[in-house]
């Protein structure tokens, strides 16, 4: 069976509509118009054990959300969940002890006191037995690297650091499902670096099932084979990763770099140009045809130094889906 399984979930927040001006702030102190705001509309989808998938979306499109009533936090509106055969929101202590909840931007660590502090009081609240509890620490410490800052007061601490040490309090009792909100936020690219090799590790070592969202599309690329793909409420993709690169994007843009500087002129009839400088020049070429325009160049009379061919990258996909709306027919 599923990990997590979702059927049908929705989620509304009410509101209430103000119109301007004193006399309608007045009249409003007596009657106000309500409405609701449609944060999750019908999704489903299901994880199986030790998988890491990637939940995209922009702003305001539901991953916080649906994260929050995986964990519990929120009661849906319509729909069902199950989570290690668990309903969420009934917040049983055997369900609690089974997952963690990291938000980028929330800390869970005591802001005036050392990492080892916190990590103690995490012990007591899951009731981790001693050997259990310094065996677990003593993994997460050295594959993080954090030995020497565990009893510096969190706000000394860099963000990195902070980060590093928030995954070690929320892994501590050993969770067999783990939701990443944005883990990565704010951090340098060598942070963001070593929090996913540390995610990627960790996933194949214990096989915990992990939900992962994040705006850098280095994290998706690099950590999730699979993404759930939510806009405005509703899923628009659930799928492989690759595939959705591969069928939604189906070209790569071909680099030619020259070792003397040529005229744009010779380089149009091999096609539409998307960047010239004279020293070197790009095309965006179709997968199947990519081989032999890249011979059809090497054949020519041109002063070709290097060729490179890469991939359009994942983070131009998922802008032009947002941006664009997606069409179910470029993926089938």
């Amino acid at each position: 069976m599923p990990v997590i399984e979702v059927k049908n979930l929705s989620k509304n927040y009410p509101y209430h509509k103000k119109q301007p001006g004193l006399k309608a702030a007045f009249k409003a102190l007596f009657k106000r118009e309500k409405l609701e705001a449609e944060a999750v509309r019908g999704i489903s989808f299901k994880i199986d054990e030790g998988e890491l998938v990637g939940f995209l979306g922009p702003n305001g499109a539901g991953k916080t959300t649906t994260l929050k009533m995986l964990s519990g936090i929120l009661h849906p509106t319509a729909g069902e969940i199950s989570v290690l055969g668990f309903i969420p929101w009934d917040r049983k202590k055997d369900y609690q002890r089974q997952f963690s909840l990291v938000m980028g931007q929330k800390n869970q660590l005591w802001w005036d006191l050392p990492p080892s502090e916190s990590f103690l009081l995490n012990k007591a609240i899951y009731e981790i037995d001693d050997d259990g509890f310094k065996k677990t620490l003593d993994e997460l410490v050295e594959l993080l690297d954090v030995g020497d800052i565990l009893n510096v007061p969190v706000r000394k601490l860099s963000l990195g650091q902070r980060m590093k040490c928030e995954l070690i309090a929320a892994l501590l009792h050993a969770p067999k499902v783990l939701f990443l909100d944005e883990p990565t936020i704010g951090l340098d690219v060598v942070a963001q670096k070593n929090i996913r090799d540390f995610i990627k590790k960790y996933n194949r070592m214990s096989r915990t099932t992990i939900i992962l969202t994040s705006h850098y599309m280095e994290d998706i690329k690099e950590l999730c084979r699979r993404v759930i793909i939510i806009d405005q409420g509703r899923i628009i993709y659930d799928g492989n990763l690759d595939d959705l690169i591969k069928k939604y994007a189906p070209y790569k843009e071909l680099k030619i770099i020259f070792n003397e500087k040529i005229d744009r002129s010779r380089l149009e009839k091999f096609g539409d140009i998307t960047d010239f400088d004279g020293f070197s020049a790009s095309w965006r070429i179709e997968r199947r045809n990519i081989k032999a325009k890249a011979a059809e160049i090497l054949a020519s009379d041109l002063p070709v130094d290097d060729i490179l061919i890469n991939e359009i990258g994942i983070d131009r996909v998922i802008r032009r889906i947002f941006k664009n709306g997606y069409d179910d027919n470029k993926i089938k």
